[in-house]
């Protein structure tokens, strides 16, 4: 079965648009006869077959909003028994937009062909990432779909609070760069000038700050276009880079160096890992096993490759304890935490406290660095406005006092 959109008339003549399931167009347009209605069209709502248009440019994409809230919805209905299809065709009768439903009804036919959901997934990358994909996959792989997916909702959800607290702190900030740079624009239009020429004509010198602005005012009219197609170029050249597994692993190592964001994505990769290995192991899943699954739901590659060298030395008899200090990346905290749990013999317990552990600790990083970008972005603001008015008015002074 696939998701087809229709568009039809009902019986008092109004226009209908919708998304079903059938096995063909033809069967789509003989249940919307059957009801009485005029079509007007059928389409296929998802191409899933294709998959270079699955994953081209123009194939379906969810925000972070409502991959959290389907989510969120999928683990609730898997949790309470229903079958995955079901639960699937539930999620899309209660999402209210139309693009979700057909992804939705899409991703549930390639189910009933016999998919797993981590492979009908894999057919939407700009909707469901790699991580996402992943961390699927690992559900799957224990027999604890519902868990998985609501420890991924609850991840989903941190991340849509932690964009909103982002969007937030920085509202006042930016009404404040608007209003600052519109001023910027009308005194260097009207009133700058008369005062530059004024001070000129009697023979006087312009102020250091009133020079910096109008120095930088001139650079950026003048090389503004120039400007955007460098940083076009560098971003290309970014991208262009990175391409290969070995040069994005390159950069991934050197994000883990940088001082707040390194930090955080320590904290996040190792926490998911460790996490995960805990709810493999706990389900019955070999250790090594479980570690070479939830390595794939390490986002940073470079500790993923890391974890997956660990994951070797488990296998040759060495302990997780050791084969983590030595993969690096883990805190000394963390490390202790699980030599504890294989010393005790409480192992998938101890992950468990460790990832949890973790988690809190970069949320509370998180928090911090959000509490204080708000006043930071104020000083900084407060500094450009300062620049500005002495531009500004200092020439205004001097001009005062050569009339003087």
């Amino acid at each position: 079965m696939g998701a087809y959109s229709y568009v039809a008339l009902d019986g008092q003549g109004k226009r209908k648009k919708g998304i079903t399931e059938a096995d063909s167009a033809r069967q789509v347009r003989q249940q919307l006869r059957d009801k009485g209605w005029f079509v007007e069209s059928v389409n296929v709502s998802q191409k899933t077959s294709n998959k270079k248009s699955s994953g081209g440019l123009f194939s379906p994409s969810l925000n972070v909003a409502d991959l959290a809230l389907l989510t969120r919805q999928l683990s609730t209905l898997v949790g309470s028994g229903m079958p995955l299809e079901e639960c699937l065709k539930a999620a899309a009768e209660q999402s209210e937009k139309a693009r979700v439903r057909g992804l939705l009804l899409s991703v549930r036919s390639k189910v009933l062909e016999g998919f797993s959901l981590a492979s009908a997934l894999k057919e939407y990358p700009r909707a469901f990432p790699v991580l996402y994909q992943a961390t699927v996959n690992a559900g799957e792989h224990s027999g604890h779909l519902d868990q998985v997916l609501d420890r991924l909702a609850d991840y989903m959800e941190d991340q849509q609070q932690i964009r909103n607290q982002i969007q937030i702190a920085s509202i006042y900030p930016s009404i404040l760069i608007f209003v600052a740079i519109g001023i910027i624009v009308f005194l260097l239009k009207s009133v700058v000038p008369q005062i530059v020429g004024a001070i000129t004509a009697t023979g006087g010198e312009l102020p250091g700050p009133t020079r910096w602005l109008l120095a930088s005012s001139g650079w950026i009219e003048t090389y503004w276009l120039h400007s955007l197609i460098v940083f076009a170029l560098i971003g290309l050249c970014v991208h262009l880079f990175n391409r290969r597994k070995e040069r994005r692993i390159r950069t991934h190592r050197l994000f883990l160096r940088l001082p707040l964001i390194g930090r955080i994505s320590r904290g996040f990769n190792t926490s998911r890992f460790i996490g995960t290995v805990a709810m493999l192991s706990s389900a019955g899943v070999p250790l090594v096993e479980a570690m070479k699954i939830a390595s794939q739901v390490v986002s940073n590659l470079e500790i993923q490759a890391r974890v997956n060298r660990a994951a070797i030395s488990v296998s040759e008899g060495g302990s997780l304890h050791k084969a983590l200090s030595e993969a690096g990346y883990f805190r000394p905290m963390m490390l202790h935490m699980i030599g504890s749990g294989e010393a005790s013999g409480e192992l998938d317990k101890m992950l468990s406290k460790t990832a949890d552990a973790e988690d809190r600790q970069v949320k509370d990083l998180i928090s911090t660095i959000l509490g204080l970008m708000e006043p930071l972005m104020l000083i900084v603001m407060g500094g450009i406005v300062l620049i500005i008015v002495l531009a500004i008015v200092l020439p205004m002074m001097q001009m005062n006092a050569l009339a003087g």
